[in-house]
């Protein structure tokens, strides 16, 4: 088998798309998988990273407020619709399987065109319009929330959930061990605030706006900033002994593990992996996605007592005492632990893998 796996742009995209690809090689020891991502996006460094060969197309995205910036978006949109047909011709998959970003509208578009099967990863509850374009003509539509039939295809959508890192979940230390090993005090309540690899300016702020209140309250925090921010908020967090902030945390299975409470943006993969894990979390959705998705990500958590959800705009003034409020109530965090459980759909990837079988089996079967 070959296989084209196309997107990324953010580590939303790009986990997904190595664990679809971890897992085809587990099934398919021969596979042979090429990744197609965007020229200078974070997919050209952690797809290689992880073994695997990737080709960069020139593509970016549209600028909605500078309307004149898009003469050069075409352009690059131009040559990279030439480079993929290209790609699609030399490589000749046996199927091309698109998880969103700015690489995977041309490069499915080429293998559509091709007559080769597609299949598409859509990780939110609100889909991109790459997905809503690429619907009509793909085989299958892998989905992670209910009601996507209002925007694909209902006869092709098939719940799968959607992957996670397989590391997150295979972590078996108890929580006081998990707290002692990241120089926390086990007796006392841990928040875990993640903001992405960049980092969520509005999210660190809310955390610096509340040290205070949780050094008062005797509540621990584990503060991941993002490289952006890091400077900055370790300077904020020096002399604040329940505060330990870092750009970046490596070991994220013991983390989560540790945290009695995560604060975070609404991301469709973070929430997959709170839904796998069961963590009862604060979620704070970006205002700055396409079609307000992480919004409607969390929302939909909200509904069913899954989560709580503070808008953006509100979460300085009062992440910390709703944070806060959560962790010294023992009941609450179990609600919502369990209500999220329940969310919760396992071996995502496997599934993926079982319909990409499908379809490349019926793609190459003879016709009737």
């Amino acid at each position: 088998m070959k296989a084209l796996i196309s997107g990324g742009g953010t580590g939303g995209h790009i986990f997904p798309a190595l664990s679809i690809a971890n897992a085809l090689k587990r099934r398919y020891p021969d596979v042979e998988i090429l990744f197609v991502g965007a020229d200078n996006r974070m997919e050209m460094q952690r797809v290689p990273d992880a073994g695997y060969r990737i080709i960069g197309l020139p593509v970016a995205g549209f600028d909605r407020k500078k309307l004149w910036r898009n003469f050069k978006v075409l352009w690059k949109l131009w040559k990279s619709m030439r480079l993929a047909r290209r790609i699609v011709r030399e490589f000749q998959p046996d199927i091309a399987i698109g998880v969103g970003g700015y690489a995977s509208g041309p490069m499915l578009k080429a293998a559509q065109k091709r007559g080769i099967p597609t299949l598409l990863q859509e990780q939110n509850s609100y889909p991109g319009v790459t997905n809503k374009l690429l619907a009509q003509k793909a085989a299958a539509i892998c989905v992670a929330y209910e009601g996507t039939e209002r925007f694909f295809p209902a006869a092709k959508i098939v719940m799968t959930g959607n992957p996670v890192r397989k590391d997150l979940s295979a972590c078996t230390v108890s929580q006081a061990d998990a707290k002692k090993a990241l120089g926390f005090d086990p007796l006392k309540p841990l928040i875990l605030v993640v903001g992405g690899s960049l980092g969520a300016r509005t999210v660190n702020q809310s955390v610096e706006a509340g040290i205070d209140a949780f050094e008062k309250a005797g509540v621990q925090v584990m503060w991941q900033t993002g490289k952006l921010y890091a400077d900055h908020c370790l300077e904020a967090a020096k002399g604040h002994p329940l505060l330990k902030a870092s750009a970046f945390i490596k070991d994220m299975a013991t983390a989560y593990r540790a945290a009695d409470l995560v604060v975070s943006r609404a991301g469709a993969g973070t929430i997959s992996e709170l839904e796998i894990l069961g963590k009862p979390s604060l979620l704070i959705p970006s205002p700055n996605v396409a079609e307000d998705h992480q919004r409607k990500n969390a929302q939909a958590l909200v509904d069913k007592g899954a989560a709580v959800m503070i808008l953006d705009a509100d979460a300085p003034a009062q992440m910390a005492a709703k944070a806060i409020g959560l962790v010294q109530e023992p009941k609450a965090l179990q609600s919502l632990s369990e209500n999220i459980l329940k969310l919760a759909l396992n071996n995502a990837d496997e599934k993926i893998v079982d319909k990409i079988g499908e379809i490349v089996t019926a793609a190459k079967s003879p016709r009737q």
